[in-house]
C-alpha cells in the first residue's frame, strides 16, 4: 500500500508554517512551533495516534494565536490530504485518556464536515508558555481543515497541564484509530453515499 504521506506549508503576513505528516508512521515527531508547551502537545499527539510529523516555523514574529492557528490549518489541510479519497479507513475513532487526576474523552469522525464540539475549561489563563484558551482553537480549527468531527471533554482534572496533556493524547489515539486502514472494508470507502 503507498504511503498515505502529505506536505502542507501556509505562509501570510503574519506566519510561515510547514507541515509534513505521515499517516502510517511510527510515531516520530519533529516539532518546532516556537512554543515549547505546544511542541509538547504536538508531539504527544503524533507519539500516541503512531503518526509521524514534522512541524516548522519560520516566522520571524507573530503572536502565539497567529502561530497555533496556523498549525492547526495546515495540520487539519495536510491530514485531508493524505487520506485522500478516504478509501478503507476506520472513518471513526475514540479514546478515553487518563493522566494522573485528569481524565480525558475525545470521539472522531472523519465524514467530510468539520465541526467541534467540547466542554474544555482551563483554571489558569496559561499552561507553560501558551494561552490556555487556544488549547480549545487550536482542535476546533484542525476538525474543519481535516473535515472531520471532533468531541473533547474533561471529565476530571485539577491540574492544567495535565488535563491538557490527557486531552492531546486522546485527540492522538482517536485520530490514529479513525484513519486506521481496516483490511475487513475492502478498500471501499466507509459511507453509505459512497463518498466521504
Amino acid at each position: 500500500m503507498e504511503r498515505r504521506v502529505a506536505k502542507v506549508s501556509r505562509k501570510t503576513a503574519e506566519t510561515d508554517i510547514s507541515v509534513k505528516i505521515d499517516l502510517d508512521g511510527s510515531g516520530i515527531s519533529n516539532v518546532g512551533s516556537g512554543m515549547k508547551f505546544f511542541d509538547h502537545m504536538l508531539s504527544s499527539l503524533a507519539r500516541h495516534g503512531v503518526l509521524d510529523l514534522w512541524v516548522s516555523n519560520n516566522t520571524r514574529s507573530s503572536d502565539e494565536h497567529h502561530v497555533v492557528e496556523d498549525v492547526a490549518i495546515v495540520l487539519g489541510e495536510a491530514i485531508d490530504r493524505a487520506l485522500k479519497d478516504k478509501r478503507g479507513i476506520q472513518r471513526f475513532g475514540h479514546a478515553l485518556v487518563p493522566m494522573d487526576e485528569a481524565l480525558a474523552m475525545v470521539a472522531i469522525d472523519i465524514g467530510g464536515r468539520g465541526y467541534f464540539s467540547s466542554s474544555i475549561k482551563f483554571r489558569s489563563s496559561r499552561i507553560g508558555d501558551m494561552t490556555s484558551d487556544l488549547i480549545i482553537h487550536f482542535i476546533e480549527a484542525l476538525a474543519a481543515n481535516a473535515r472531520m468531527t471532533v468531541h473533547a471533554k474533561l471529565i476530571s482534572g485539577r491540574n492544567d497541564h495535565h488535563k491538557a496533556e490527557a486531552l492531546f493524547k486522546a485527540l492522538g489515539v482517536a485520530l490514529g484509530d479513525a484513519v486506521r486502514i481496516n483490511p475487513r472494508r475492502g478498500g471501499s470507502i466507509p459511507s453509505e453515499k459512497g463518498v466521504i
